[in-house]
């Protein structure tokens, strides 16, 4: 019997009532708030659960899978992923370069962001302005750009928005990290499966199962400069087959009370110091629900934030200035394997992300109140579906094929002064993007594997384009992996660059940007224990979207022209059964315009990182070592950043009674002075970050459960 018969013969008439009302709010198209749509999802959850009638918690033993803390590396690279091919393959098969942190590595490592976690990522960085957390890639981190180049995933499911297509990162991001299983980053363009986005890579953010739960558990963290955050989950596993994982959080910080800028240094502007302005609180929801092929997931977090920095022109230390972002989705998924092998999935989803920004500006130019408050929105919503299809033909080939839409049916930027009410900003616009892929993995021979991939989206303000990916795979041992790798990617302007501060607004103005990168990857394995690994690559930019200030001081963006880049990434793992875990990773890369041989601004040549795990006490408590050195980076008014090295430091206690875990770390533990390059909207050519800080966590889980 199908799932929706069974819930039909068991659903009372109010059920179904409150059943249809919940789909109909995720299903409308207007204004509806993603914190409805999740609301609707637990209302659902609730329903099946009473319908049911046999959701029990199951009582028998079943076979768990293996701990991943316990797998050597040996064990581990025989783990299969999904995101590099959108088909399960080891890692050493899989096209790509590869980096995967665990659920047990950001405990161990005291990781409290999404940006924390891809900071420790070979060849990436991640600067922040106070308001943002940025990503840097391969040497690529432009000014203006909110994540746009690289795409971001939860579960498969697209999280960049359909005005900036940008990416969530620090705080704003709207998942807590400790619902994360594993983060997995696959470097080099990957539009051949996933189209724009995914210029330099794809970042896919796994949840954890209800069965990592199996019960409630709640977890509670106090940290430097007035912070808190709690957590309240809940995750089963019952006998027939449902698994339930409900989780909320909250977060509330008053940042620190005072900061100085010195291009803010006068008595008009209270010496340069803003005091109380930095203020960060942010909720967040996740529902998971799955019974045999399909999967319901919902997720929403909503961030504000004080922006003590004064951009865009605004009046120094005045708290009001501040924005809030809030982004959630609802999924339905698909899965099934049938009887002639076809391995396909169908996703349907509902996608909204809100910005409001609040500016106060003196427009009287004379310093002193009332201020203007200014209003920025943005409000973006959108529908897709993808159908994927996976099937095994003559014994060596492996096809996938695709087909994927998105209605893009508000695209909304609007600006205008409170009071008096003054329009200056409203821009409403609709688009559709749909795409069609295909991918074949050749297995040539035992030791060699062929992967060529193609994919044609069609934007309707842009028309068609095609984007093809090409690998040769050679692993003469079991242990070895050579891949030999070609991709390019096709980027159109996002609505933000395209219409914002645009003076033509009947049309895009600015060209797509595209890129082709060639890279050769080696994977060596060494005996149970150690894992080496390195890159080179050569990418090439064409027509790069920058952001610029016109001669009128607006912030408007233009194709720079064309950029090249070239790099070396080396890294080696080293994991025990004792406990024991490391790795070191370099990197080093040149990025230059064509036409000067100018180096881009915040692209550091040289990176390096260090993460050691030591077990101080067997299974029970353990010490995780960061270190992070950054080289020297140039700002846009071209001044040069000095290099820095940041280290830290975290101390978990496992199991202090049978139910609670308690962490503690210090961030930044030398007490480093280093700053970010920033981009135009500030008067600031970079921003300090945060000195020496610490956190102390405590999770607790009933029955012993996290």
């Amino acid at each position: 019997m199908r799932f929706s018969d069974l819930l039909g013969e068991r659903m009372s008439q109010g059920s179904r009532t409150l059943a249809a009302t919940a789909v109909h709010l995720c299903s409308r198209r207007v204004s509806i708030a993603p914190s409805r749509c999740v609301a609707a999802v637990l209302v659902l959850s609730a329903i099946v659960l009473s319908c049911i009638g046999v959701a029990e918690p199951q009582e028998k033993k079943t076979a768990q899978p293996a701990d991943p803390t316990q797998l050597s590396l040996d064990e581990l690279m025989k783990a299969e992923i999904y995101s590099a091919s959108k088909q399960w393959q080891t890692v050493a098969e899989a096209p790509s370069s590869i980096s995967i942190v665990t659920a047990d590595q950001i405990q161990k490592y005291g990781y409290r962001t999404l940006a924390d976690i891809l900071r420790s990522v070979r060849g990436v960085y991640i600067a922040n302005d106070r308001n943002y957390s940025y990503i840097g890639i391969r040497g690529f981190a432009r000014p203006g750009d909110y994540n746009a180049r690289m795409l971001l995933l939860v579960d498969g499911h697209r999280l960049n928005d359909n005005v900036y297509d940008g990416a969530l990162l620090g705080t704003e991001f709207p998942l807590d990290v400790d619902l994360i299983d594993r983060v997995e980053v696959i470097r080099g363009p990957s539009a051949s499966l996933y189209g724009g986005s995914a210029f330099f890579g794809v970042i896919n953010v796994v949840t954890k199962g209800a069965h990592e739960l199996k019960g409630p558990a709640v977890s509670f963290e106090a940290a430097s400069f007035g912070t808190y955050k709690g957590r309240v989950s809940y995750g089963e596993s019952f006998k027939n087959g449902l698994d339930l994982l409900l989780s909320a959080s909250f977060y509330d910080s008053s940042g620190q009370h005072r900061l100085f800028y010195s291009e803010f240094a006068d008595p008009s502007t209270n010496n340069g110091f803003a005091i109380d302005a930095d203020h960060d609180q942010y909720h967040s929801l996740l529902g998971n629900l799955s019974f045999r092929e399909f999967r319901f997931q919902a997720v929403y977090g909503s961030r504000e934030k004080g922006l003590p920095t004064a951009p865009f022109g605004t009046v120094f230390n005045d708290a009001r200035t501040q924005t809030i972002d809030a982004q959630g989705f609802a999924e339905l998924q698909y899965a099934h394997t049938f009887q002639n092998k076809w391995d396909v999935t169908g996703r349907l989803s509902y996608d909204r992300y809100v910005y409001h920004g609040n500016y106060v500006y003196d427009s009287g130019g004379e310093g002193k109140p009332p201020f203007v408050e200014n209003k920025d929105v943005t409000r973006s919503t959108w529908w897709g579906t993808e159908l994927n299809a996976s099937k095994r033909l003559l014994e060596k080939h492996q096809l996938t094929l695709g087909l994927d839409y998105r209605d893009n049916f508000q695209q909304d930027q609007e600006n205008f002064d409170a009071v008096p009410f003054f329009q200056i900003l409203d821009d409403r616009r609709q688009s559709k993007v749909w795409a069609l892929y295909a991918q074949d993995e050749f297995r040539l021979r035992k030791d060699i594997i062929v992967n060529a991939g193609l994919r044609l989206d069609h934007y309707n303000t842009f028309g068609a384009t095609t984007n093809p990916r090409f690998a040769v795979i050679y692993m003469p041992h079991e242990k070895t992996s050579l891949k030999l790798l070609y991709g390019q990617a096709f980027r159109p302007p996002n609505y933000f660059e395209s219409y914002y501060n645009s003076s033509n607004r009947t049309g895009p103005s600015l060209s797509p940007e595209t890129i082709k990168t060639t890279e050769a990857v080696l994977e060596q394995y060494i005996g149970r224990h150690f894992r080496l690994s390195g890159s080179v690559y050569f990418n090439r930019i064409r027509a790069l979207i920058n952001q610029q200030e016109d001669s009128n001081g607006q912030i408007q963006y233009a194709n720079l022209g064309d950029v090249r880049s070239k790099g070396l990434e080396l890294e080696v793992e080293g994991k025990w059964s004792s406990g024991f875990e490391g790795r070191a990773a370099y990197t080093r890369q040149t990025s230059k315009t064509e036409e000067t041989r100018d180096p881009l601004s915040n692209s550091p040549t040289h990176l390096a990182k260090m993460n050691l795990i030591a077990p101080l006490a067997h299974r029970r408590l353990f010490a995780g070592f960061e270190g992070l050195y950054s080289g020297s980076r140039i700002t846009l008014a071209g001044t040069k950043l000095d290099d820095y090295f940041l280290a830290n430091l975290s101390v978990l206690s496992r199991r202090v009674s049978r139910a609670v875990d308690i962490s503690v770390g210090a961030y930044n533990l030398f007490n480093t002075r280093y700053a970010d390059p920033v981009a135009e909207e500030h008067r600031q050519s970079s921003i300090q970050q945060d000195g020496r800080n610490w956190r102390l966590k405590v999770i607790y889980g009933f029955g012993g459960n996290r």
